[in-house]
């Protein structure tokens, strides 16, 4: 995500995108090579790095060298960029049938729900700033993700789990 969005800054050289998804890029290199070098199953990471570095690499030559069109380009980019930050917004919501059925929050972070309320409201600021909806559309899903957290932290909170009881029982 930083990656790409970093190759977006670039292309519309806007240096404040460019600058935190530098920083963003760097932190999550580290992260993935901590990561790498503490797992015990080196294999199946390395290889599962090596294909996303492949469908980076893959990504970069569509972009650069099939659509010679700088504002196509900015277009497509912008338009892959929002479909992957969309989607990265959704998915901790994937728990969500757990979630109301074990009336139990613990499997989402709270401190996450905050950061992610606090930077999609911030990009969504800066995108209606500039009037880009490449960056502000796919940051609204992940204040709306943020409040649905927050409700849920609310309606279930932590220390109030009750086991899980099927239906049938």
């Amino acid at each position: 995500s930083n990656l790409s969005w970093l190759g977006y800054g670039c292309l519309k050289q806007d240096w404040t995108l460019i600058t935190v998804n530098t920083i963003g890029a760097a932190l999550q290199t580290l992260y993935i090579l901590a990561y790498l070098y503490y797992s015990p199953a080196k294999r199946p990471v390395l290889l599962r790095s090596l294909l996303l570095l492949a469908v980076l690499a893959a990504g970069y030559g569509y972009f650069t060298l099939l659509i010679a069109d700088t504002r196509t380009r900015l277009a497509r980019l912008g338009l892959f960029c929002s479909v992957f930050t969309i989607s990265m917004y959704l998915s901790p919501l994937a728990d969500l049938a757990k979630i109301v059925r074990t009336k139990s929050t613990r499997c989402l972070s709270f401190p996450l729900t905050i950061t992610t309320f606090l930077a999609s409201t911030s990009w969504t600021l800066y995108g209606l700033q500039l009037h880009d909806p490449y960056i502000t559309v796919p940051n609204v899903p992940g204040i709306v993700t943020s409040v649905m957290r927050f409700w849920l932290f609310w309606r279930y909170p932590p220390g109030q789990d009750k086991p899980y009881r099927p239906l049938h029982a």
